[in-house]
């Protein structure tokens, strides 16, 4: 697929921006141009995940971006990592979920509750993606309610016994590692660090999904796996230490909505100018006026609503509930637009000519992960009233 893409910038946004942003901005874009556009709709075609661009992935910085030097990460800030987010999910966004898992939530909580120890053994082979990881947390029956989580460990000594399953993983088929959040005999969850070849550990792959074609989705499955104790994450245990690492995924999410809105409105502006229909081109109909300009209108507002969460978290002072109105709202608003996209391009909308109807199926996904669409409305509700819904 040729890759054409122009950004939209109606409010000279880039002027917020440092230098360093736009060059990791401009270096991720020729990335995607180039490793991903060509490639993507035939991997979403054969449902399988382009394993090669792992190296790739490490190469551009894209795993643990605001990981300090010392443990391998390139000590970005915050408005970096969710450029890059924006750009790779222009591309797809079952990548940009690999490089999201990697970095918010195997990095992070190595980073921030893990062991000197840990951090030493694990960080540096993941910023590279020598190694890969994934985060376990949803299970079969706790999607919404994970602290309803029945994944157990049980105290043997110099190591733990860990049973349980976790379901809907990014990444496990072939992750080295898992971060894992279970219960401990108290009933307090803790995050382990499982690895691939501890005996009873198993991660089956999910198929016929019709959404993040390209992304390799799994299970974890936990049959008595022996874990030593120095694989137990010490920093932070309860139910916030996993939820700070999807605050952290929540945020990347929200640029990366804006990616896919800007590939959609891009194809669809450009579509219509070159598209004749009564002797105009369609981009003349103010129908198809009305579209584009609602687009760039929600395109605008969603780029200064991430860019101020941006300075926020930079500024270690963003709350849940502002992450969870950013990702909210702009994978609303993506799926918006490509919907409204997709008409505009017609029956052509619905090929692999284009991205669109592979963009608007994975954000049926990107929608429902990390909190849920309606999770996240509450989880605004109970910030406002006091009064939690759930």
């Amino acid at each position: 697929m040729h890759d054409n893409f122009t950004s939209p910038d109606f409010y000279q946004i880039d002027d917020l921006l440092s230098e360093e942003h736009k060059l990791i901005r401009e270096s991720t874009r020729q990335w995607v141009s180039k490793s991903v556009s060509p490639i993507i709709e035939d991997y979403a075609q054969k449902a399988e995940f382009p394993k090669y661009l792992i190296k790739e992935l490490g190469e551009i910085g894209a795993f643990g971006p605001y990981i300090p030097e010392k443990y391998g990460g390139a000590g970005l800030d915050q408005i970096s990592y969710g450029i890059m987010m924006q750009e790779i999910e222009r591309g797809d966004s079952g990548i940009r979920s690999t490089a999201s898992v990697q970095s918010s939530l195997v990095m992070y909580p190595i980073y921030k509750f893990g062991s000197e120890d840990q951090k030493e053994k694990f960080l540096p082979k993941l910023a590279t993606g020598e190694i890969m990881g994934c985060f376990g947390l949803t299970e079969p029956d706790h999607g919404s309610n994970p602290g309803g989580m029945i994944t157990n460990f049980k105290d043997h000594g110099d190591h733990v016994i860990l049973n349980g399953s976790k379901m809907w993983i990014s990444n496990s088929p072939f992750a080295d590692i898992a971060v894992v959040w279970a219960k401990d005999e108290n009933k307090r969850i803790h995050g382990l660090i499982v690895e691939r070849d501890m005996e009873g550990f198993s991660t089956p792959e999910t198929h016929n999904k019709w959404s993040l074609r390209a992304s390799s989705t799994g299970e974890l499955i936990f049959d008595n796996v022996k874990i030593p104790k120095e694989n137990i994450l010490p920093g932070k245990s309860g139910l916030g230490a996993p939820l700070m690492c999807l605050d952290s995924a929540r945020y990347g999410i929200s640029w990366g909505a804006i990616g896919v809105a800007m590939d959609c409105y891009n194809t669809a502006l450009n579509y219509s100018l070159e598209r004749v229909q009564f002797g105009k081109p369609i981009a003349a109909k103010q129908l198809q006026q009305k579209k584009l300009a609602e687009m760039l209108t929600e395109i605008t507002k969603a780029q200064l609503l991430s860019w101020k969460l941006g300075k926020l978290k930079n500024d270690d002072n963003a709350s849940s509930a502002q992450i969870s109105l950013a990702k909210r709202n702009n994978v609303d608003m993506a799926i918006s637009i490509a919907r409204d996209a997709r008409q505009i391009l017609g029956g052509m909308g619905i090929t692999g000519e284009y991205s669109i109807m592979r963009h608007m199926m994975n954000l049926e996904s990107v929608i429902t992960y990390e909190g849920t669409h309606d999770i996240h409305l509450l989880i605004l509700g109970n910030e406002i009233t006091g009064h939690s819904a759930f």
